[in-house]
């Protein structure tokens, strides 16, 4: 697959408007209902079909067909993460209107790590075929453990990287809007917003080890392996105000994608020295293991209606009132001095 060094420039250009439209499109702070994130979703989908019809029309139906196995596997994997994230707002009880920045930040966050991870596995594989091996039986374990761990769930309150945060960064007990750090007498501290970033960051490269291996298992273009995590990842934040209250419905789905895993793990096993399995039955044994997870999720749980995860009695975190934000002082620029802030 030839691919230009402009048509590469292109779409990081079309990547980076597009955030810029959500950006400006959700600049202010405001809870987003459904039928917005309904919207939204439809976009963000409408753009990863549109790509790959593109990619159909000037490489063919073959490299099309690894683009939209690899965009499908991508964004059916991204809900796991809308789930995580469903149980993190929940635990710092963060205000709806706050959760779009985090959201956003954190996909910009993660472009940038899964380009850096698939750079180095592309590498990896051009000069270590038998890392393939290795991709091939964690994908595996991968499936087996979601399966035997299916009704398990990430606990932030136990979370080491949560404790090292708060351990090490300065931070405040209280929520200032949509900042991620304040100065309050001329101390620099985080909010709760950035703890919050971190820990969805985190958790998103725990998630990228699992599916990047899985989308090489598909395709070996570097360039479908970036646009598909790159289109899947752009409707994530739409995909979570979708969803985030209809977790308890998709009681099947994580062994769906468990076996999904497994389906691709035995894929690139077989790919490596036995038989390529062509990309047409691939994506097909995708799409049958999905829908059948999904529609046995909505059946078992037909008549139930939306659902926001309970809260905590007691939230870690408040938001502050307006006497604690007119305290804070200019994070940049000039400061007020110690005569100043004594008056």
């Amino acid at each position: 697959m030839d691919v230009p060094v402009w048509v590469w420039a292109a779409v990081l250009l079309v990547i980076v408007a597009m955030l810029a439209i959500d950006l400006f499109a959700h600049r202010r702070a405001h809870v987003i209902g459904v039928r917005e994130a309904a919207v939204w979703s439809g976009v963000w989908v409408a753009f990863g079909v549109a790509f790959g019809v593109v990619v159909w029309q000037v490489w063919g139906a073959d490299y099309a067909q690894q683009y939209f196995a690899g965009y499908l596997i991508e964004k059916s994997l991204a809900v796991d993460n809308v789930f995580v994230w469903a149980i993190i707002f929940s635990y710092f009880a963060v205000p709806r209107e706050f959760q779009h920045r985090v959201l956003f930040l954190g996909v910009v966050g993660a472009l940038v790590f899964r380009g850096v991870f698939i750079a180095a596995g592309a590498v990896l594989i051009e000069n270590f075929s038998w890392v393939l091996y290795v991709f091939a039986a964690f994908l595996l374990w991968t499936g087996y453990r979601m399966i035997r761990q299916r009704n398990e769930h990430l606990d932030p309150e136990r979370s080491a990287v949560l404790r090292a945060f708060r351990r090490f960064v300065p931070m405040t007990e209280a929520y200032h809007g949509q900042r991620l750090v304040v100065r309050r007498r001329g101390v620099l501290l985080a909010t709760p917003l950035l703890a919050v970033l971190v820990l969805i960051e985190v958790t998103d490269v725990v998630f990228a080890v699992d599916s990047i291996p899985a989308i090489f298992a598909v395709t070996d273009e570097v360039f479908l392996v970036f646009t598909a995590n790159a289109f899947a990842i752009l409707g994530l934040r739409a995909m979570y105000f979708l969803l985030a209250d209809l977790i308890h419905r998709f009681v099947y789905l994580k062994i769906g994608l468990a076996l999904v895993l497994i389906w691709v793990g035995v894929k690139m096993l077989l790919k490596i020295d036995v038989f390529y399995i062509p990309t047409t039955i691939s994506l097909a044994v995708v799409v049958t293991i999905l829908t059948t997870s999904i529609l046995l999720s909505l059946r078992a749980t037909r008549g139930e209606g939306r659902r926001a995860l309970p809260t905590l009695t007691e939230p870690p975190f408040r938001v502050a009132t307006a006497d604690e934000d007119a305290q804070l002082e200019p994070v940049w620029g000039n400061r007020p001095t110690e005569k100043a802030r004594g008056h």
